[in-house]
């Protein structure tokens, strides 16, 4: 009897307390609470951030709440009146009928050069004097045609004083013309040939003195006293007068049209990057040259000063008709592929491509040929994020 209230107090006990085997089930099911709740979080817990950019067909969104929508700027497409400035390469040039490469126009051994490399020579003045077995002949000749002609002058009157007095047939008074004539070819052929040389029968019988045909100075030496010059293709001297230059311009064939005789231009020279010169088109080309698909146009410079040298380069500016264009900011334009485009805005903050013909671009701003009309806004700023 002393024991069984113990025995009572101790199974009472037992159901009050948790076993081992409940603790480990309920910390089961606490574990499996707490997975379910990180697999499934409740609306609160979301990602809440909207997308960048939402695509539709061909259009694009920025959402609000996208930070895309602080970067993108606008601006109007602008329509006005503008003469487009045109661009061609080009070369100074000295005008060709001031420019006279000096040949010896027979062989010989030059004897002096009395004009030096860069000497000025006015028209006239001796440039160099050849000694010449050919000079020597043709004096000679001619000499011989003219006692040839005096006998034939003298027989022809002869001749006629007998057919006049019925002495000597016809016959003979004709044979005596026919060789009058002849000789009076032949000393006209012989006077000729030294007339072409610039040259009298009188003087030195073998020395030939080459005079300048311009006004201008030596600008090229090739010949020396005492050297053979038997080339007559070969030029001794180059003699040009360069107050006036030419420059050649390779105009592109789309902009031949803005190119006409006393268009003033502006050029600008690899010599002399701090200042512009200005110039006077002479001439546009008749014949366009396929393998460049350029015109020649000859522009003629005053170049008083002497500081434009034949070969340098230059750049010439055009003025173009006066036309109404649409421009946009040159930072507009994304090139993609082999062609242009543009973000058109269609709505707020939805845009649109749009591929565009682009003409001549100047001071920041691109000349639109067709694609965009004035009035319409395009995205000028950071647009590379909506290209594909």
């Amino acid at each position: 009897m002393l024991f069984t209230p113990n025995r009572r107090l101790r199974g009472d006990a037992h159901d009050r307390r948790p076993t081992a085997r409940h603790l480990r089930a309920s910390l089961v099911l606490a574990c499996a609470s707490i997975g379910l709740g990180a697999c499934h979080p409740g609306p609160e817990t979301a990602d809440a951030t909207p997308p960048m950019l939402v695509r539709a067909g061909a259009r694009i969104q920025v959402p609000e709440g996208s930070p895309l929508r602080a970067q993108l700027r606008t601006r109007e497409a602008r329509a006005m009146m503008a003469a487009p400035r045109i661009y061609a390469p080009g070369i100074i040039e000295a005008v060709p009928d001031k420019l006279a490469r000096i040949s010896a126009p027979l062989s010989g051994r030059i004897l002096a050069l009395p004009r030096g490399l860069g000497d000025a020579v006015r028209q006239g003045d001796v440039l160099f004097t050849l000694d010449s077995a050919e000079l020597s002949t043709a004096r000679g000749e001619l000499a011989k045609t003219r006692v040839v002609l005096l006998q034939a002058r003298r027989e022809l009157d002869r001749q006629a004083r007998l057919f006049e007095a019925e002495i000597t047939p016809r016959r003979e008074y004709e044979l005596a013309q026919s060789a009058y004539a002849q000789a009076e070819s032949d000393s006209r052929v012989a006077a000729a040939r030294l007339a072409q040389l610039g040259v009298t029968g009188q003087g030195n019988d073998h020395e030939y003195a080459m005079r300048s045909p311009i006004s201008g100075r030596v600008v090229e030496l090739r010949g020396a006293p005492g050297v053979y010059w038997n080339d007559l293709n070969d030029p001794v001297m180059t003699v040009a007068d360069l107050s006036i230059v030419h420059l050649s311009a390779a105009v592109s064939e789309r902009d031949i049209a803005a190119a006409f005789p006393g268009q003033k231009v502006r050029i600008s020279l690899q010599a002399y990057p701090e200042s512009d010169i200005e110039g006077t088109v002479k001439y546009v080309g008749e014949m366009l040259d396929p393998d460049t698909r350029t015109v020649k146009v000859r522009i003629a410079i005053d170049n008083a000063d002497g500081r434009l040298k034949p070969g340098m380069f230059a750049q010439v500016v055009l003025a173009g008709p006066a036309r109404r264009v649409v421009t946009v900011p040159a930072s507009a334009l994304l090139q993609g592929g082999l062609y242009t485009r543009v973000f058109v805005e269609r709505a707020p903050f939805e845009y649109e491509p749009r591929t565009v013909t682009v003409g001549a671009t100047e001071g920041g701003n691109a000349e639109i040929l067709s694609g965009l009309d004035a009035g319409e806004h395009v995205v000028v700023e950071n647009g590379v994020v909506l290209n594909d």
